[in-house]
Parts: C-alpha cells; structure tokens; sequence
C-alpha cells in the first residue's frame, strides 16, 4: 500500500495485508497459534467455573453462561436443525460458537488485538475439518449415499430438462461452495476489521506525534473518535459472525437431515 506524504519529512504508510503477517514468538509458532490454544483454555476455564456450583438464582458467571448454552442450543441448534435431532449437534454448535467469538474477540481487547479468525487457514480448518464432513456424513447416514445424492442434487419436481444444469450447480454448491463460503464470511469481516481500526488508531497516533503541521494535530483526536466507535461496531460484528457461522453450521446440517419435498 502506497505512502501518504502530509508534510515535508513525515510519511504515513497505511497497514495492510502485512501487517498479518506476524513473526514466529518461538519455533515455528506464531501469536495466533498461541491465541487459539488460550481461547480453549479460557472457554474451558469459564464454564467450568461457572458452572462448578450451580445455583437456583444464579450468580453473574452462572447466568452469563447459561446464557450463551441457551442460545446455543435453543436459538441456534433447534431452531436449524429441528426439535427431533438437535440435541447431539448442541455440543458442536456451542463449541463453534463460543470458539469463534472469543478468537474473534481478541480483536479489541487490548495487548492482544488480533482477531484469529483473520488469518484464513483457522476458519477454513472449522468449516472443511468440522462442519463440512459432519453434515455430509449425517446426510448419507440417514438417507443412504444414494438417497442423499438424489435428495441434494436432483430432488423431485425439477423439470428433466433443466436438471443435468440443476445437479452441477446443486453439487458445486453443496460440495465447495458451502464450506468456502462458510469460512470466507468470518475471515473477511475479521480481516476488514481488524484493518479499519487500526489505520484510524495508527493514523491518528501519526498526525499528533509526527506531522509537524499545527491544523492537523487536533485531526488526530477525530481519528480516535471514530476509532472509539469502530470499536464498538466491531465489538457488534464480531458476536455477529460468530453467530452467523454457528447459525449456518446449524442450518446445513438441519438440511441435510431433512427428508425431501
């Protein structure tokens, strides 16, 4: 990305795609590496607190996570998938979910300001190691491979014509599209994000500290105004990603145990 000249001597080069790129802390691991085995410990850590002594009125923790496993599996895993199967996918919801948020989280909070799910291979390993060969593989169980081919790529009521075009496209989505799409959603918010925040924060920092202009030192404080409020609208988009990951988790199952219309 090119630089910016504002006055003589001071230049302002714009993060990019770079700035993802972070070294190895150790070895061959990375901070995100780091960062996505301490979410597990602290989801883990967490509900395990929280839930060690539960209470019939329940405490601030005790309720913050029931909270989430509510929703988890009743808004998100029954309202996909359907009361009479549900039940054995909440786990894998939950855990995507809470997963998926709190890597996502790390964005703002401070010291740490790295959403995980901004580097590609993380939500690509969750929806081609996780999601995709589980709604597939629940698919076939039920219906027999041949029942699930024929339920997903030439179901009934496609005129015969049309249906060699049907089943291409049906097979293309279903097989490759789905789970990219699934991962390039959270990636792509994430990445956006992540960037947004910090060319307002470090531009900001640049104008009060190294333009030598008077009029454009106090545009710093307007860059950290809108940084404060992108803050909060990543905040927002972050649980709204991770949610809508879950949601359409939940969703592809559901339609895979589905018995055809």
């Amino acid at each position: 990305m090119g630089a910016l000249v504002l006055t003589e001597g001071a230049t302002f080069t714009p993060p990019g795609a770079e700035s993802f790129e972070l070294p190895p802390v150790f070895g061959f691991v990375t901070k995100p590496m780091l960062l996505v085995v301490l979410s597990v410990i602290i989801i883990a850590t967490y509900f395990l607190l929280a839930t060690r002594k539960l209470k019939v009125v329940p405490t601030k923790g005790q309720f913050v996570a029931e909270f989430i496993y509510d929703f988890s599996r009743n808004n998100i895993a029954r309202e996909q998938i359907g009361s009479r199967d549900f039940k054995r996918f909440v786990p894998m919801i939950f855990a995507l979910f809470t997963f998926i948020l709190m890597n996502n989280l790390y964005g703002i909070i401070p010291f740490l300001q790295f959403p995980t799910m901004a580097r590609f291979g993380f939500p690509v390993a969750l929806s081609v190691l996780v999601v995709y060969p589980v709604y597939h593989y629940v698919g076939i169980k039920r219906h027999g491979i041949g029942g699930y081919f024929k339920k997903e790529l030439a179901p009934a009521g496609v005129p015969g014509p049309v249906l060699p075009l049907f089943a291409v496209i049906e097979f293309a989505e279903k097989f490759f599209l789905n789970p990219l799409t699934l991962a390039i959603r959270v990636f792509a918010a994430m990445f956006a994000g992540h960037l947004i925040l910090a060319v307002f924060t470090l531009g900001g920092t640049f104008l009060l500290t190294e333009t030598s202009s008077i009029a454009l030192k106090p545009v710093s404080l307007v860059a950290w105004i809108f940084a404060i409020g992108l803050t909060f609208l990543e905040a927002f988009i972050q649980v709204l990603q991770a949610y809508i990951f879950a949601l359409l988790s939940a969703g592809y199952i559901g339609a895979a145990l589905a018995a055809e219309h």
